[in-house]
């Protein structure tokens, strides 16, 4: 092709996707990519976190077709609900708590509460930050933002080993609020920037407006109803959802508890933590320091996670952690992640990272003036069983940790420590999204959106005109 080939189309004449529809499609839009140092432009493997919050709903479709096809799980997999979406089965279990119960459940802000919600209650928390520092005068904003900077630069320090997870309270998408009332609900609603805010993420103002003006082909009723639904979802990139008290936590652990042995293990002050817990219920704004015990914030931890109405990894997901085969188990679990919502995949990533971390600091080792350093003790295998059942469970225990203790349970247990060890050894590549995976997702997208594809194939490979 003289040095100049349509785009993807020696990738997916190789692919078991690849279909006529498909090569026309390139065709007809002749979009082309040239060769860089030599080579043909091939499609790149991404984070999860890369992909616009329109990609991660059909992501979850796509990953659910492969999972049934590909493997016999056993049993029955659905796409998980968000929190937002479980709001009736809430009420219902709201109504049948006493007026004091229920009064106390609504005022919190973080404990207790969907994890979406928990995001929302961020979110807000952070414009009125903002709002209240608008208001102030020069010289404390000046002061301030020396502040900020100085926490910023520590907490790039701590979260240098992985490259695509900030451990900074901001990420780049986080600095664009919704500056009208309209446009924030819709952001607290779905977690994510609505499109008519895409022109604030990209300076390509043309090819927005051709992403924002799309065709609408004759369809079915079923298919308009599905455009809409996709209409209402970003063409880029959703701020990272993790919640701040666990985002708190990690980074104080990291910074002044990586050394400290038998943490999570090690009893704390339940005043202490008491007194922290209703702070970030209060939404009040909490600076865990070196005054903070590292035992009272990992207490902190794994009380918000097992306090969570839904676990982490979710019931609907239950059955098929823990039933998954041995020789399929990283793949599986992959694909399965892929079915989490987002504010769910992007808190499992955070905590991953920060596990792996404790994980690497186990045993004892030496510094570079050749003293010994004594390790924590905690190996992934010990993590994994501490937090495996706060992450995966049917129901709550009764006990105060989710420990699953009867005979009948402890084959369950079992997988699921086994599940959370793989997860926190391979986590830094489980949350990829592979090249092929993503042609799956563009080709899903071709059958509603093809000015979609187009638009998303431009943003992802700048290099191409």
């Amino acid at each position: 092709m003289h040095g100049i080939i349509p785009y993807f189309l020696h990738v997916l004449e190789r692919s078991l996707f690849c279909s006529p529809r498909l090569h026309l499609f390139y065709q007809k839009y002749n979009f082309t990519c040239k060769k860089t140092a030599g080579h043909n432009f091939h499609m790149q493997s991404v984070s999860i976190q890369g992909l616009s919050e329109l990609e991660r709903v059909r992501l979850q479709e796509v990953a659910l077709v492969r999972l049934m096809k590909d493997f016999d799980l056993g049993c029955q997999i659905t796409i998980p609900k968000d929190g937002q979406k479980r709001k009736k089965s809430l009420r219902r279990k709201l109504d049948s708590l006493s007026k004091e119960k229920r009064d106390k459940e609504s005022d919190s802000q973080a404990f207790g509460v969907p994890l979406s919600q928990v995001i929302v209650n961020d979110r807000r928390h952070k414009q009125l930050q903002e709002e209240q520092e608008e208001q102030r005068s020069p010289s404390d904003r000046v002061s301030s933002l020396l502040h900020l900077m100085g926490r910023r630069s520590t907490n790039k320090e701590l979260s240098s080993s992985n490259s695509s997870l900030s451990s900074s309270s901001e990420t780049p998408n986080e600095g664009t609020t919704p500056s009208t009332p309209e446009t924030a609900l819709r952001s607290r609603r779905r977690g994510g920037v609505s499109v008519d805010c895409i022109t604030d993420l990209d300076d390509s103002h043309s090819r927005l407006l051709e992403a924002l003006q799309l065709s609408m082909p004759v369809e079915s009723h079923s298919e308009k109803k599905k455009k809409t639904s996709d209409a209402k979802l970003s063409l880029n990139p959703i701020y990272r959802q993790v919640p701040r008290v666990l985002d708190s936590c990690c980074q104080h652990l990291q910074k002044y508890g990586l050394q400290t042995v038998g943490i999570f293990r090690v009893g704390s002050s339940k005043k202490r933590v008491r007194q922290l817990r209703e702070a970030f219920d209060q939404g009040a704004d909490v600076v865990l320091d070196q005054r903070h015990s590292v035992h009272d914030v990992a207490a902190l931890l794994k009380e918000f996670l097992r306090d969570m109405p839904d676990p982490l990894l979710t019931r609907e997901l239950y059955s098929a952690f823990i039933t998954l085969d041995k020789a399929d188990q990283y793949t599986v679990i992959q694909l399965l992640i892929c079915l989490l919502p987002a504010c769910n995949s992007d808190t499992l990533q955070c905590l991953l990272h920060f596990l792996s971390d404790v994980a690497n600091h186990a045993e004892d080792s030496r510094d570079a003036d050749g003293n010994e350093v004594i390790g924590n003790k905690m190996t992934s295998l010990n993590l994994a069983t501490i937090f495996g059942p706060n992450l995966l469970h049917k129901q709550k225990s009764s006990e105060k940790e989710f420990s699953v203790e009867s005979s009948a349970r402890m084959e369950d247990s079992a997988a699921i420590i086994s599940v959370v060890q793989h997860m926190i050894d391979t986590h830094q590549s489980l949350f990829t999204i592979s090249a092929e995976l993503q042609n799956e997702l563009l080709l899903s997208l071709l059958d509603t959106d093809s000015d979609v594809v187009h638009y998303l194939l431009r943003r992802k490979t700048p290099q191409c005109e």
